[in-house]
């Protein structure tokens, strides 16, 4: 059985301007079967048809509530997770634009926590202000349930963040994020990043674009299924960070400080 799946996007717009319709697209599937017995079929039909109905998590809250307050969006070829949220984001209306992963590790309701933090930060300047969610408090406690080797890949993947790139954020890649519209604007539009480190790009563009941020401290969860495979991952991220860094030195990326009119 071959199970063919565009990968999808859920973006939840909290608020909306009437002037606007959204659409949703639905995944495309091929269900191919070869060589089964008549006997065994319906078994196998109703898991598959199950397991699919299952899948379509994001275009049964679509269906539910309706295009014009959840959204599928859908993306042809894999862009990443950074591509995939640059995308939802540009798609996204409202003043204020909320990231979150969708594994639940932060509560949603951690939202008020963060939209205090973007408060604190006003008079924001040309409209621009991004609150991070944090783990940084509870890093000693999860240090006691990692490995040594993870643990080590941590404190590096740390310190070449600090080193290179981000100063002032502990935790840049915890997934829950507010932003105000403008500040995503800009940094979004200036990211190159698609793979995990562009939370790590994202805010070393408002660094330079000298947009204030807020690191608030969140509930978290360790989800199982929800972590990446410790060393390649990391390995990747840290080429990243290099590159971030090279080049906005060397001129090869650049970013407009002025705003345009």
């Amino acid at each position: 059985m071959t199970i063919l799946q565009r990968s999808s996007l859920l973006s939840c717009l909290h608020t909306m301007r009437k002037t606007e319709r959204a659409t949703w697209m639905p995944c495309m599937y091929a269900l191919v079967i070869e060589q089964i017995s008549h006997k065994s079929m319906p078994l196998m039909m109703d898991e598959a048809l199950d397991y699919l109905e299952k899948r379509q998590v994001a275009m049964k809250y679509c269906k539910k509530y309706g295009s014009d307050k959840v959204r599928v969006l859908t993306l042809v070829k894999n862009r990443g997770k950074g591509g995939a949220v640059k995308m939802g984001v540009f798609s996204s209306r409202g003043e204020k634009i909320l990231m979150a992963d969708a594994d639940g590790a932060t509560k949603f309701a951690d939202i008020e926590k963060v939209e205090e933090g973007l408060r604190n930060l006003q008079p924001w300047p040309d409209q621009m202000a991004i609150a991070c969610g944090s783990r940084a408090h509870l890093e000693q406690d999860s240090i006691t349930q990692r490995s040594y080797f993870r643990t080590l890949l941590m404190y590096g993947f740390h310190f070449l963040v600090w080193f290179l790139c981000v100063k002032e954020i502990r935790d840049t890649q915890c997934g829950f994020k507010l932003l105000t519209r403008e500040a995503a604007s800009r940094t979004f539009s200036a990211l190159h990043i698609e793979r995990w480190a562009f939370d790590v790009e994202l805010l070393y563009i408002a660094q330079l674009l000298k947009i204030p941020i807020a690191e608030v401290a969140v509930n978290w969860t360790e989800i199982d299924g929800s972590k990446l495979v410790p060393f390649w991952s990391w390995l990747q991220m840290g080429r990243d960070l290099l590159f971030i860094r090279l080049r906005y030195l060397t001129g090869a990326w650049r970013l407009e400080t002025s705003k345009s009119n």
